[in-house]
C-alpha cells in the first residue's frame, strides 16, 4: 500500500508523523510505504515567524527536518505539478530534475493525501511585485529583519534628509495576525536597537500598519481587537482602517485615503489562497479554489484521496450555522492532521472512519515582548498574562521535544542578556565578496525589498 503525502507544512508533516506511527507494522514489513513530497526538507511552525524576525527565536529552531521526525518514510524534495487521481499519478520536479536532463518523475500512489498549504494572496497594485516582501517563510523573515536594520544604518549615515526619512518608513499591510505581529515584533526590536545610534531616536521611525476593513485580529473579538488598535497607536504605530494600498511605485506608498509615503519597506500579509498546485488535479474544488471535502476529510466524490488545511474546504460541524467551514489556521490544521491520519490507517487496514470535529478554542496574539491580546474559552485577556499564554500555547504545540528545548532555552537566555541588533543581510549573497575577490565585479542583483 503506497501512501503519498503532497505537503511538508502541518498537515503534511503531522499527517505522515501520524501515521508512521500507526502504521509501524506495515512499514516494518514492507507492505506500506509513506512518501512525503515537500518543496523544502523542512516545516516551518509560522507562528514563531515573527519571534524570529525580532531575533528572539534562531531561524533554525523556528523550522524542524523532515528526515529527522519523518525517518520511516521516503523524502521527496521537489514541486508537485500536477496530480492525475484517475491514474494514480503526481508529477512531480524534484531538485534534480534541471540537473540530470531527465524532467519530471512520476510517483504512483495507492492513497493520497494532499496538502500544499496556501501562498500569499495578491493583488494587482503597481509595483507591489518589484518592492514588496511576503512573510510566510522563515526566509523572508529573516531578510525582513536584516533589512530593517540596514534601512537603519542607512538612516544613520546618509546626509540626505529625504533618503533618511524613506529608510525609517515601513508600511505593513494586512491586520490579520501575519501583520500585526510581525509588526509589533520588528517595531519593539527596532526601538530597542535604536539606542545603539547615535543620531536616530525611537520617535523618528515611521510604522504604518494598513487594514482595508474596519478592524485588526478579528480573530480575538472586537473588544481585543480595539485594544491592539489602541496599543499599537499608543507606540506611534499608524495604524490605518478602512484603507488599501493603490501603488507603491517608485518606491512611495499611495493609499485610498490619498496619503503618500517614501518608503523602503513595504511588507505584504493581505491575505491567502490556495496553492496552484490545486488548479492542476482533477479534484473537486469550491468556489474559493480550495477543495471540497467531506467531515472524514475525503475529497467529494472521489476514493482514496484525502485532504486538509489551508488546501481543504472542511464542513465546521460545531458551528451553529448551516454549511459553515473551518477556518484555515494553524488550530485546525494541527488538530486535522490527527484524524487524517487516523482515517488513512483505517483505509489502509480496513477500519471506521471519523469524523472531524473541533469547536474553535480562540485565538492568541503577540503585540511584542512582553505584551500581547488572547481570547481563549471566552476569557479575554491582554498584556503580558495574554503575552505569556501565546508563548506557552504555541510552545506547546511546536512539533519534537528537541525543538520545544531550544526554544525556552533561547527565550530564557534572552531574558538574561541584551537582545541581538545584528544585521547578517550578506547572507543573501554569500558569493559577492569573492566575486570581487575573483575580479567578477558585484553580482547583478534586481529591485529587491532588501536591497541597498
Amino acid at each position: 500500500m503506497r501512501v503519498l503525502v503532497v505537503g511538508g507544512g502541518y498537515v503534511g508533516m503531522y499527517t505522515a508523523l501520524r501515521l508512521q506511527r500507526a502504521l509501524k507494522t506495515e512499514l516494518r514489513s514492507g507492505t506500506a510505504e509513506i512518501t512525503v513530497v515537500a518543496p523544502d526538507p523542512y516545516m516551518t511552525y509560522q507562528p514563531f515567524l515573527p519571534e524570529a524576525a525580532a531575533g528572539n527565536i534562531s531561524p533554525r529552531h523556528v523550522v524542524v527536518p523532515l528526515r529527522r521526525v519523518l525517518d520511516k518514510c521516503r523524502i521527496v524534495i521537489g514541486e508537485a505539478d500536477r496530480v492525475d487521481h484517475e491514474r494514480r499519478t503526481a508529477t512531480v520536479t524534484t531538485l534534480a530534475s534541471p540537473e540530470d536532463g531527465t524532467g519530471a518523475v512520476e510517483l504512483s500512489y495507492d492513497e493520497l493525501v494532499i496538502a500544499p498549504g496556501s501562498i500569499s494572496r495578491t493583488l494587482p497594485v503597481p509595483g507591489l511585485a518589484d518592492y514588496a516582501i511576503g512573510f510566510k517563510t522563515v526566509e523572508e523573515a529573516i531578510g525582513l529583519r536584516n533589512h530593517v536594520i540596514e534601512q537603519m544604518d542607512i538612516a544613520s549615515s546618509t546626509r540626505d534628509p529625504a533618503v533618511r526619512d524613506a529608510a525609517l518608513t515601513f508600511v505593513f499591510v494586512g491586520g490579520g495576525y501575519a501583520g500585526v505581529e510581525a509588526l509589533a515584533e520588528l517595531e519593539d526590536m527596532a526601538r530597542y536597537t535604536a539606542r545603539y545610534y547615535h543620531n536616530i531616536k525611537p520617535e523618528d521611525l515611521k510604522w504604518i500598519l494598513v487594514e482595508a476593513s474596519n478592524r485588526i485580529l478579528p480573530e480575538v473579538g472586537e473588544e481585543m481587537g480595539t485594544y491592539a488598535i489602541r496599543e499599537l497607536r499608543g507606540r506611534n504605530i499608524d495604524v490605518r482602517l478602512e484603507t488599501r494600498l493603490d501603488s507603491c511605485e517608485n518606491r512611495v506608498a499611495v493609499l485610498s485615503d490619498g496619503a503618500r509615503f517614501p518608503t523602503r519597506t513595504v511588507v505584504w500579509t493581505a491575505g491567502v489562497k490556495p496553492a496552484p498546485l490545486l488548479a492542476a488535479t482533477d479534484l473537486p474544488l469550491n468556489e474559493r479554489g480550495r477543495l471540497r471535502c467531506t467531515a472524514e476529510l475525503r475529497i467529494e466524490g472521489v476514493q482514496h484521496a484525502w485532504a486538509a488545511g489551508d488546501a481543504a474546504a472542511v464542513p465546521d460541524l460545531t458551528a451553529d450555522s448551516k454549511g459553515a467551514e473551518c477556518a484555515p489556521n494553524a488550530q485546525h490544521a494541527v488538530r486535522q492532521a490527527k484524524v487524517l491520519a487516523e482515517n488513512v490507517a483505517a483505509a489502509v487496514r480496513g477500519g471506521a472512519f471519523t469524523e472531524y470535529r473541533h469547536k474553535y478554542a480562540g485565538s492568541v496574539a503577540s503585540l511584542g515582548l512582553h505584551k500581547g491580546v488572547a481570547h481563549v474559552y471566552g476569557r479575554k485577556l491582554k498584556g503580558y498574562p495574554a503575552w505569556f499564554m501565546h508563548r506557552a500555547y504555541h510552545l506547546s504545540r511546536v512539533p519534537t521535544f528537541n525543538r520545544k528545548a531550544r526554544v525556552l532555552a533561547e527565550w530564557t537566555l534572552a531574558g538574561l542578556f541584551k537582545r541581538e541588533i545584528v544585521s547578517l543581510g550578506s547572507l543573501e549573497h554569500p558569493r559577492a565578496e569573492f566575486e570581487i575577490a575573483a575580479g567578477g565585479g558585484p553580482p547583478a542583483k534586481g529591485p529587491a525589498p532588501h536591497d541597498n
